[in-house]
């Protein structure tokens, strides 16, 4: 049995956030009336904005909007269909859509992304990401995307394994996307790693993506469904920043909740988080402060 004094918390201030933490995770191993046996012990977080910065524009939609333009400029006849249409005439209102994670806008990126790749194999598909990580760079931080992963959460996550909690990242975003850097960014084994995909067909010995979302977005009441199809349980553990986070948190018995609140280390806003936001209040969620309960926001 591991009982933690929170020593693997170090860029956490001390405070009631940080020994809330330690508190819930002491009693679940401690025999007692919130013990969670082993095998229950499941932890979710989202991705963009609760492992890593999100603004100005989250990482993988820079990777698909470099990937959309240049497909939109060689087939005209996509000039007025979404997310194309938004991207040739710079529709902010869109692209704000899509930052927020709505999910009419969501679907029409998942469905461009499942077509911009069908017929190819995963490798390719990794290549090109692979290559985006290597030569495009953050608008605001002189340091790889990689680098902006939020160092607090790493620190949690192997504080988790201590407790023998098996950490998962589920994300409305592309789950392959999210394969190609878990497991050398956030220890994060592939398989552990949930969201939005497409179907796969496995013939004549090679694997290739097919055109088809599988089993829909991962989105609000579809995170939950994503992580019981892949883990058969619901989390205790829960982690996300917005609105589309609601239900994977509500469904958890550990609620953190991650307050973009710190403009100088990183940026301040509430925008696609304000239902979250008061639901957290109303209902004694555990509220990080990045301002206040963070000595060092980023691991680089």
């Amino acid at each position: 049995m591991y009982i933690s004094n929170g020593d693997k918390l170090k860029s956490w201030n001390d405070g009631p956030v940080k020994q809330s933490i330690i508190d819930f995770l002491n009693s679940s191993v401690e025999e007692g009336p919130n013990y969670i046996e082993p095998g229950d012990r499941i932890a979710t977080f989202d991705n963009d904005g609760t492992l890593w910065a999100e603004k100005p524009t989250p990482v993988q939609l820079h990777f698909l909007f470099i990937a959309f333009a240049r497909t939109a400029r060689n087939d005209p006849s996509l000039a007025d269909k979404q997310p194309y249409k938004a991207i040739i005439e710079r529709d902010e209102t869109f692209f704000q859509r899509v930052i927020e994670q709505r999910p009419e806008a969501v679907m029409a990126l998942e469905d461009a992304l499942a077509r911009q790749w069908a017929g190819k194999t995963p490798d390719e598909f990794d290549m090109e990401v692979k290559e985006f990580f290597k030569t495009v760079k953050p608008e605001k931080f002189a340091s790889k995307f990689t680098d902006l992963v939020y160092k607090p959460m790493l620190e949690l996550f192997d504080l988790l394994k201590d407790y023998k909690y098996r950490v998962f990242v589920c994300s409305g975003g592309g789950r392959d996307f999210m394969r190609v850097i878990s497991e050398e960014t956030w220890g994060i084994f592939k398989e552990n790693v949930i969201g939005s995909a497409s179907e796969y067909e496995y013939n004549n010995g090679t694997l290739i993506r097919l055109y088809n979302v599988l089993g829909g977005i991962a989105l609000g009441p579809g995170k939950v469904e994503h992580i019981f199809a892949r883990t058969g349980r619901i989390p205790v553990f829960a982690g996300g920043n917005s609105d589309v986070d609601i239900e994977m948190l509500e469904s958890a018995r550990f609620k953190l909740f991650i307050n973009h609140d710190d403009n100088e280390r990183e940026f301040a806003y509430k925008n696609g988080a304000e239902k979250l936001f008061n639901i957290a209040k109303e209902n004694g969620y555990t509220i990080v402060s990045m301002k206040t309960d963070w000595k060092k926001i980023f691991r680089s």
